[in-house]
């Protein structure tokens, strides 16, 4: 099974790569799931130049940022749609700031895909179409833990991995 992780990432410490990391360890470890994880994804597909140059461009180049972001948008949408099985965002003040978040979610319930919506935030305060997009609101990390594995038991370790060019999950 593949987890998409979706969370804020032009606004988050650290691009929101220190929540993904442990989670995908976390998932892999004991729901022999694999995780998408865009901020690494990102470093496969942009060439250094594009990595590189990314913040710089949004400032002074648009036309080249545009195209960028929108290779990076495609391929996301395009692993959500055809790849995913369930949806973990990790929504914070840093998600509510960016649109990427918001969009991924929209696609995934479209999709019907599972989203399990991660937030301290008081309800109240998430945007209407966020939670209208969520099957699960969880408090905290500790308690989606719980949930996963209620939703997907464990299973025995085996080798196994993603092949993000592949349409379908490969065993090994």
């Amino acid at each position: 099974m593949l987890a998409f992780l979706c969370g804020g990432m032009e606004f988050a410490p650290e691009h929101g790569r220190e929540w993904r990391k442990d989670l995908g360890e976390w998932l892999l470890q004991n729901l022999n799931h694999q995780a998408y994880d865009p901020t690494q994804e990102a470093r496969r597909i942009l060439s250094a130049e594009e990595l590189d140059g990314l913040d710089r461009w949004k400032q002074n180049d648009l036309v080249r940022f545009r195209r960028v972001m929108r290779h990076i948008i495609n391929h996301d949408l395009d692993v959500m749609a055809h790849r995913a099985d369930y949806v973990v965002c990790y929504w914070d003040r840093a998600a509510a700031r960016g649109g990427g978040t918001q969009a991924e979610l929209t696609a995934a319930y479209r999709k019907s895909l599972p989203i399990y919506l991660v937030s301290e935030i008081p309800v109240s305060e998430i945007s209407g179409w966020v939670l209208g997009c969520a099957d699960h609101v969880i408090s905290g990390f500790e308690k989606l833990k719980e949930c996963l594995r209620s939703a997907y038991g464990s299973f025995p370790r085996q080798e196994r991995f993603w092949d993000p060019t592949s349409p379908r999950q490969t065993f090994k």
